[in-house]
């Protein structure tokens, strides 16, 4: 835990940043199977969360055998890996086409294709992770 962030002393406070943490760290796990979703953005939430709420919660999400290296590689400035790259944009992708062709709402169409973008983008701008 980063030593010069305390946790909240208003204890409701404390309790609404677990449950944003909690619900983030869901939706990252929900993330790893809907392409859709991005997991990293709402691993780091829930991580933000929980240092300012719980430091057990924070220390366990980060040294977490499955979600840690996400959260610890990209706060490392280390990147993404490749394989993580291709896969995450492939699947983004495969699943958008579908949802456009399923979806006849242009404006729906046209949201899902804008996001679809600009999460490509924000991939493609990461630096790649080397292995090891």
């Amino acid at each position: 835990m980063p030593r010069d962030i305390q946790p909240s002393r208003h204890r409701s406070v404390r309790y609404l940043l677990l449950g944003i943490g909690w619900l983030s760290v869901a939706l990252g796990v929900i993330g790893i199977f809907l392409p859709v979703l991005p997991t990293t953005p709402f691993l780091l939430l829930a991580a933000a969360c929980f240092v300012r709420s719980s430091r057990r919660f924070y220390i366990w999400l980060v040294t977490h055998r499955h979600l840690g290296p996400w959260i610890r590689d990209y706060l490392e400035g280390q990147g993404i890996p490749l394989k993580g790259k291709v896969y995450a944009l492939l699947l983004m992708w495969a699943s958008i086409a579908l949802s456009c062709y399923l979806v006849p709402l242009p404006w729906a169409r046209a949201f899902m294709l804008t996001s679809a973008v600009l999460v490509s983008l924000y991939i493609l701008k990461q630096k790649t992770l080397r292995t090891r």
